[in-house]
């Protein structure tokens, strides 16, 4: 969300900021509804002011026994005129929000121009993609021969786009989240939080996810209480600090969790339908930082290197790139992917996306710590995946298979599974 006053005075600067993402900002309309608001203020503030002298006179009046007629009839007009005033200005403050809330966030000038992954700049590339002696299976086919994935039966329970997974996949799954949370608690200094599943409207709008992504949420209620379930851990690490000002002293703040989210995908029917890529229900670990908003550009980049931490520990082939202005969340100023290989498909798919917000969630959800002045200011946040359980999952398999249909796995997984190989009929073996 912006500050309407900063938008406008940015004038032609923000119109063309927003442009690059595709958004055209009705400057006119802004400044229209500011106009009208900032009237309604003054005018409310100045009948008050009239409505406190009247009745401050009729006191007077009414003392020296005096006709105050006219003057309760007056002060009864002045009280219908404030109401109506009122009424007005909750209508326009309404509409300015509605204008706000719908308006993305300012790209950062080093996104590169362009409005979809193509036009994407390449930082760099680790690993090297894997050379088989034989075509390689796609993960699907690789966890149904194994039996540690089915798919089928998790259709049968929930319908498309949903996994089950069994014995040495469920396991790695387990391991995999568990590795996760250990490199960034452990080596990244992030504390690790347990976080509700279901939130409030507010807080969904405090990350940006409301009002204008309603139809990719999942929601429920009982009674008259709506609740959503989360699409990320980003939403309630995010919102712990919503409404509070937080002393300059503990910045940063650094949070992870391993979480369910679930997505409606909507209007993605038809796209990366078979597998693990893109499903209603999947687990990840989440990275979300809280920093002052000098310090952010470079906690992106930290952040960066530790969503990286995850796949070398792993020893994945991926790479990283910078996203066009168009193509960056609704957000985030400046988002880093990173794309792991999939062997199946011959190229590379987004396993993470590392995101500075700058103030805009701050804004939404307003959180604050305070200046060198010691007066309240905006915070920063950040967040990244780090790293989705289900896309770690099938890049394994892909990147790991062997000829014969067996699986070897990276050596820093056996200290949680206890076992470094799954043979072509699913046993673990040590």
């Amino acid at each position: 969300m912006h500050d309407a006053r900063a938008l406008i005075e940015m004038g032609a600067e923000a119109v063309r900021r927003l442009a690059r993402r595709g958004y055209s900002l009705d400057l006119s309309e802004l400044e229209s509804l500011q106009s009208r608001r900032n009237q309604n203020i003054r005018s409310a503030d100045e009948l008050r002011a009239e409505s406190k002298r009247v009745a401050s006179e009729v006191q007077q009046t009414a003392k020296q026994g005096g006709d105050i007629t006219k003057l309760k009839e007056r002060a009864r007009e002045l009280k219908d005129q404030i109401r109506e005033i009122e009424a007005g200005q909750e209508e326009i403050e309404a509409q300015l929000r509605d204008l706000l809330l719908s308006i993305p966030n300012l790209p950062d000038d080093s996104a590169p121009d362009g409005d979809s992954e193509e036009f994407a700049v390449e930082i760099r590339r680790v690993g090297t993609p894997p050379a088989f002696a034989f075509e390689p299976k796609d993960h699907v086919d690789l966890g149904e021969a194994t039996g540690i994935l089915d798919f089928s039966r998790a259709t049968k329970l929930s319908g498309p786009r949903f996994a089950v997974s069994r014995g040495a996949g469920a396991a790695l799954e387990r391991a995999l989240a568990t590795l996760f949370l250990d490199i960034h608690t452990r080596r990244h200094g992030y504390t690790e939080y347990a976080v509700p599943y279901l939130v409030t409207r507010k807080t969904m709008t405090g990350t940006g996810q409301l009002p204008k992504f309603e139809e990719d949420l999942f929601k429920t209620g009982v009674a008259d209480r709506e609740l959503f379930l989360i699409p990320t851990a980003e939403v309630p690490l995010t919102n712990l600090y919503a409404d509070e000002i937080i002393p300059p002293a503990e910045l940063p703040l650094a949070f992870t969790a391993h979480t369910p989210c679930f997505r409606s995908e909507a209007g993605s029917y038809g796209r990366d339908t078979r597998g693990l890529i893109r499903q209603h229900q999947f687990a990840k670990v989440e990275m979300v930082k809280i920093v002052d908003p000098e310090t952010a550009d470079a906690e992106l980049e930290t952040m960066v290197g530790h969503a990286e931490a995850c796949l070398k520990e792993l020893g994945l082939a991926y790479r990283v790139i910078k996203l066009p202005a168009g193509d960056t969340g609704f957000s985030a100023q400046l988002t880093y992917d990173l794309e792991v290989w999939i062997p199946s498909q011959n190229t590379y798919r987004e396993i993470s996306s590392v995101s500075n917000f700058g103030t805009f969630q701050a804004r939404r959800a307003n959180i604050r710590t305070r200046g060198e002045d010691g007066k309240p200011k905006l915070v920063a946040t950040l967040n990244g995946s780090g790293l989705p359980v289900g896309r770690t999952l099938a890049a394994l398999l892909e990147q790991c298979q062997q000829q014969d249909g067996s699986i070897v796995l990276p050596e820093s997984l056996f200290p949680y599974l206890g076992f470094r190989r799954i043979s072509a009929d699913g046993t673990p073996e040590a």
